[in-house]
């Protein structure tokens, strides 16, 4: 496998945009947002000129306590055999918590949570690694996340998890370095130590992304230019080691196709920059070039004992007592930052807010300046459990079920939006408030 070289996300905003840049030797594609069976114009586009397409995961869940859902597996591996791919990427990140381990509600973050770096966790996360390593056609890496809190009584530095997670795996390692700027802010921790402890030879590539600050805290937006701390940790892994691809992200508020330009060209300079004197690190360079690494599969390691359910019991108690504080108001878990925790809860509502508007692109339409506050009241009392579509779908519902929009018009055109996605109409003369009602405890007991 050749090196990747510099690429940028792939968005169907920028889609146009990224054909034309000069110098984009890959790109990267969120994978839940390309369909089955069809590679969007261009992307095909792209391939055909050579362009090596790699789709990113985002739901996954490796870090869950339950084992990956075959269906996802399978999805992702019909992405990376569709495109061609020399490899797939994830995150090690928790995104469900409850169900069966817990006896309890499932729940749905809607985003990338941070695992705690604890030896039930790793074990977990390890066994979930090779489940989905077997069910893959190429190798496997996986992402360092931002967090905006940390979890008590933690065994583990992120470079000493990551470490250890490589070598009973033999994973690759997406390492995003705006994450690590996000972790020095958030959380106290050192960027350089981390590099240090890190396991430099498994980089398989690296993102750098934008952020803002507010009130002391760090968002990891994607939606902002590179800070200079970030360009500074990608100089710093540079010296290090001579990453085999570097991929700019940006998910909102694109700007002009000069502009990220740009920030490419600044990219590729730092690593340029920082690239080792002729020699040194040389075993290490050599060591992570993807034309070393094997073309398809990583190397065999030694098979994983079976985690014992008693270890993922114990972290499906824990992240559900944590994701229900985070999205359903239940009292905080002993140990966390009560203050961070509110920050917290307020990102994912907003974030879980911006994504329904996307995949429902009418409700923003209809409800106008008011879908904002409406869905942000929703959530509040709404647990999301089925996925964004379906969430999009449930808030249609409550509103209408309350009467909502005030406004006919609008109400009209909520009635029929939700009742050509919900599934039959109603029956001639049956009020549609009463055919809602019946739909959901239909939906409930399916």
């Amino acid at each position: 496998m050749k090196p990747l070289g510099t690429g940028i996300g792939w968005r169907p905003e920028i889609a146009d945009a990224v054909e034309r840049m000069p110098g984009i030797d890959w790109v990267e594609a969120v994978a839940e947002n390309l369909c089955p069976g069809h590679i969007p114009d261009s992307l095909q586009r792209l391939r055909e000129r050579g362009v090596t397409v790699v789709p990113h995961g985002v739901s996954l869940g490796l870090g869950d306590a339950e084992r990956p859902a075959e269906t996802r597996l399978a999805a992702l591996a019909e992405r990376a055999q569709a495109l061609g791919s020399p490899l797939v990427t994830e995150h090690i990140a928790f995104v469900r918590a409850g169900g069966p381990l817990t006896a309890s509600q499932p729940l749905e973050a809607g985003h990338l949570l941070p695992v705690p770096r604890t030896r039930d966790a790793l074990d977990v996360l390890c066994e979930n690694v090779r489940i989905a390593q077997d069910a893959l056609p190429v190798p496997l890496a996986v992402e360092n996340i931002a967090a905006l809190i940390s979890w008590p009584g933690e065994e583990m530095t992120e470079g000493q998890f990551l470490y250890e997670l490589v070598e009973r795996t033999g994973v690759r390692l997406l390492i995003d370095v705006a994450n690590l700027h996000t972790n020095h802010v958030n959380r106290g921790e050192d960027p350089a130590k981390a590099l240090d402890e890190l396991p430099v030879e498994a980089i398989a590539y690296v993102h750098v992304a934008g952020g803002f600050e507010r009130d002391g805290v760090w968002h990891d937006s994607h939606a902002h230019p590179v800070p200079e701390p970030v360009l500074a940790i990608l100089a710093d892994l540079a010296s290090r080691v001579t990453p085999p691809g570097v991929l700019l992200e940006r998910d909102e508020n694109f700007p002009a196709p000069q502009e990220l330009e740009q920030e490419l060209a600044a990219i590729r300079e730092t690593v340029r920059a920082g690239a080792p004197v002729s020699g040194e690190c040389a075993t290490v360079t050599a060591s992570v070039t993807p034309s070393a690494a094997p073309a398809v599969r990583p190397a065999p390691v030694p098979a994983l004992a079976s985690t014992p359910v008693p270890a993922r019991q114990r972290l499906a108690l824990a992240q559900a007592a944590l994701l229900s504080a985070l999205v359903a108001g239940t009292p905080a878990p002993e140990g966390f930052d009560r203050a961070r925790l509110a920050v917290q809860s307020r990102a994912l509502a907003g974030k879980r807010a911006d994504v329904v508007a996307k995949v429902a692109p009418e409700l923003p339409e209809i409800l106008g300046t008011a879908y904002r506050a409406r869905f942000l009241s929703y959530a509040r009392a709404r647990p999301m459990s089925g996925g964004y579509r379906r969430d999009a779908l449930d808030f249609a519902e409550r509103l209408l079920l309350a009467g909502q929009p005030e406004d006919a018009e609008a109400r009209g055109q909520l009635t029929r939006w939700w009742l050509e996605r919900s599934g039959p109409a109603p029956l001639d003369g049956r009020p549609v408030t009463r055919w809602l009602r019946a739909a959901r405890l239909a939906l409930r007991r399916s």
